[in-house]
C-alpha cells in the first residue's frame, strides 16, 4: 500500500495542475456597493475551497472538545475503579 500512495499524489497532483492550467480566465466578483474582485478562476474555486473546509473544522471543534471532555472523565473513573483500597501487600 505504501508504494501506491507516491504514484497516486503523483496522478492527482498532475490532474489539478492541468485543471490549474485549463482554468486561468480572469473572473470577476461582485460584492456590495460596488466592491469588486477580480482574479483566476482557480484561485477563487481555492479560496472557497479553503474557507470551507475551514467552516467544517471549526464546526466539528465543539464536538471534538466535548468528547475529549468525557474521555478524561471516563478515564479518571477507571483509574478509581482500579485502585487500591489503601492496604499494602509487602
Amino acid at each position: 500500500m505504501r508504494y501506491l500512495v507516491w504514484p497516486m499524489r503523483a496522478v492527482l497532483f498532475i490532474l489539478l495542475l492541468g485543471f490549474a492550467a485549463k482554468n486561468d480566465q480572469p473572473v470577476v466578483l461582485k460584492y456590495f456597493l460596488g466592491f469588486e474582485w477580480q482574479t483566476s478562476l482557480v484561485v477563487i474555486l481555492l479560496c472557497f475551497f479553503s474557507i470551507g473546509v475551514l467552516i467544517g473544522v471549526l464546526a466539528m471543534l465543539g464536538n471534538m472538545f466535548r468528547q475529549r471532555r468525557e474521555l478524561a472523565a471516563v478515564r479518571r473513573e477507571l483509574q478509581l475503579k482500579n485502585k487500591p483500597d489503601g492496604f499494602d501487600e509487602a
